[in-house]
């Protein structure tokens, strides 16, 4: 079966098996956070700022973990998108990058 968007080179596919590992690591928070943590909730009464602790996830923490988790993936994929794009600019554009910019708009009229 054919990929929809294989990886042109060795270093895309390095990025993008990095990519999953770190979105199925999410998931598997995500997991942790959302099933066991209400599974086990009366096994996890104890106190945690003054509620029990299955309580305080039910109605913050697992809120605040989600946040946390769509914030981290973001940052983590615009670290990847600028590495990858100083990787890619010298091969993609080996024109200097001023190279076609004019100092004013009556230039030609000189």
């Amino acid at each position: 079966m054919k990929r929809a968007f294989p990886p042109a080179n060795a270093a895309e596919h390095r990025a993008w098996r990095r990519n999953v590992r770190w979105i199925a690591s999410l998931l598997v928070l995500w997991f942790l956070v959302t099933f066991v943590v209400s599974w086990y909730a009366r096994e996890l009464r104890f106190p945690f700022f003054g509620w029990p602790f299955s309580f305080w996830v039910g109605a913050q923490g697992a809120l605040i973990v989600y946040v946390l988790m769509a914030a981290l993936y973001a940052w983590r994929m615009n670290r990847a998108d600028r590495a990858g794009d100083d990787d890619g600019a010298a091969e993609a554009n080996p024109v200097a990058p001023d190279a076609g910019r004019q100092d004013s708009p009556r230039r030609d009229a000189a």
